[in-house]
């Protein structure tokens, strides 16, 4: 399982570790992982031309020291330093001594008073500031890598002005850009993105993944992420884990000899309506494919439902008469029948409420409820039932995944980009690593609840089943789509693919 822990972990188990180190030993630990990561990115390291951009913390360190190692390797290597008197000095001198040079940029503080200074008539200051822009400016342009070590995982909002103009013309160049622990101007514990930030093709980040590497909007800015071990040693529990094929495969119900439909798990679906028939047919297809015994649908699309699925066991007398079931799902092309999703949330089973059951289910039955809830909102229906703007929860996804799970007391799966899994009890949020851009298409969220279902049906609890089904989901996307545009039946016909996928893994 991959897993991401706060600032203040990591910053502990460093100095930790440091108290145990001779000085210095850390960041050359960091630096050399840095330094190699960059000569892969290369190829062929002699010649190339790397820019570094360097702040004034260890991050700033990190590149200088790595810069270091490459120039030794025959590569051009210029530092722009953004706070020449606060750079790392040893690492500024191991810089020079391997025929490093540097650009020194002055703060924006000195900027805008040396523009206050021309206007009484002195203009030299500022015609040297342009000229030094100017410099790193064609530096970047012609790098072939560019090295952002400007702010560490400590830093908050988005860029100064002076790092955002340098950003703005590395995004614009033709150079490969490596983030130094993670992007400079993204927030390392929360993925926001407050202002303007550094987009790199590869982050290297050391000793663990920070969270905003894994959950957008900040993992868009991270390109590729690859993980340096520098011995940390990290107590307790992660603030987010990222399932893999193996931590699936574990969960993944398995019928075993004894097996019958009934023991495997019953799903109800209470689902559709007059006017979206076809939500009711793809939630019972995810629920089909996703280990239950049997599905029950009840609603008023049970004709498409049986003329799609011959195998599924039709109902219209109610949820509460619909039979046994180990899990209910309800709310997928409801339209406005509340009476369904009310009869549903009294049941003592664990229940998925998705979509139009999201606006219609009352906040405080489903806090009363004893059998597990699991929510499954996109970003505008999350911002409905969090009362702000749909921009707020997609710039904050992991705190409005935790903010929804505390208010109805439910685990919140929060569907989009970089889908989340997050318990009322505030313990490690899941976020899912396979999603693909071609899910987002109708009816694919229907698929995705009737899987989901099935899995709560099997015996799961509402995290595993939530992030199991998210995991399945993704690679179902995938392999359907295989580049090109699909539909949601499409994605649940490739659920037994990507079950495959994952029960193939060779221990």
């Amino acid at each position: 399982m991959r897993t991401a822990y706060s600032v203040e972990t990591v910053r502990a188990a460093e100095r930790e570790l440091m108290a145990r180190l001779p000085e210095g030993a850390l960041m050359q630990r960091a630096a050399a992982g840095l330094a190699a990561a960059c000569a892969d990115l290369l190829g062929r390291v002699y010649g190339r031309r790397v820019v570094l951009l360097v702040g004034s913390g260890d991050n700033g360190g990190d590149a200088l020291y790595a810069g270091a190692r490459l120039a030794r390797r025959g590569a051009g290597v210029t530092a722009v330093l953004l706070a020449p008197e606060r750079a790392h000095a040893a690492g500024l001198a191991a810089l020079r001594r391997a025929g490093g040079r540097t650009v020194e940029i002055t703060a924006t503080a000195e900027t805008d008073k040396t523009a206050d200074t021309a206007k009484n008539g002195d203009t030299a200051d500022t015609a040297d500031t342009a000229e030094t822009f100017e410099t790193a400016e064609h530096a970047i342009r012609n790098a072939d890598l560019l090295l952002d070590g400007i702010v560490g995982i400590g830093g908050k909002g988005g860029l100064r002005p002076d790092a955002a103009r340098l950003a703005a013309v590395a995004d614009s160049a033709r150079c490969a850009v490596v983030a130094v622990d993670l992007p400079s101007g993204v927030d390392a514990d929360t993925g926001e993105v407050r202002g303007a930030a550094v987009r790199a093709d590869l982050t290297v980040t050391f000793g663990t993944h920070k969270p905003g590497l894994l959950v957008d909007p900040a993992r868009e800015y991270a390109g590729s992420v690859r993980l340096v071990d520098i011995g940390l040693d990290l107590p307790g529990r992660p603030v987010l884990e990222a399932l893999q094929h193996a931590d699936v495969r574990r969960l993944l119900p398995v019928p075993s000899g004894e097996s019958d439909k009934y023991r495997r798990g019953v799903v109800g679906i209470a689902a559709g309506s007059a006017r979206y028939p076809g939500a009711a047919v793809l939630a019972v297809a995810g629920a089909l494919r996703g280990g239950a015994g049997a599905v029950r649908y009840v609603g008023p699309a049970g004709d498409a439902v049986l003329a799609r699925f011959p195998e599924t066991l039709v109902s219209d007398r109610g949820p509460r008469q619909a039979g046994r079931v180990q899990a209910w799902v309800v709310g997928p092309g409801a339209g406005d029948d509340a009476s369904a999703v009310a009869e549903v949330l009294a049941s003592d089973v664990p229940v998925l409420v998705d979509a139009d059951g999201l606006r219609l289910a009352d906040r405080d039955a489903v806090r009363a409820r004893t059998a597990p809830t699991l929510m499954t909102p996109h970003a505008g229906e999350a911002a409905a039932l969090l009362g702000v703007p749909r921009e707020e929860v997609e710039g904050a996804r992991l705190a409005s995944a935790r903010e929804l799970a505390a208010r109805y007391d439910a685990t919140v799966l929060l569907k989009g980009s970089t889908t989340l899994v997050a318990d009322p009890g505030g313990g490690a949020v899941r976020v899912n690593p396979t999603g693909t851009a071609w899910l987002a298409t109708a009816g694919s969220g229907d698929v995705l609840s009737g899987l989901a279902g099935s899995l709560l049906a099997s015996g799961l609890g509402a995290l595993d089943a939530g992030s199991t089904a998210a995991y399945l989901h993704g690679l179902a996307g995938r392999f359907a789509a295989d580049g090109a545009p699909v539909g949601a039946h499409d994605v649940a016909d490739a659920v037994p693919e990507a079950w495959r996928d994952v029960r193939d893994l060779d221990d």
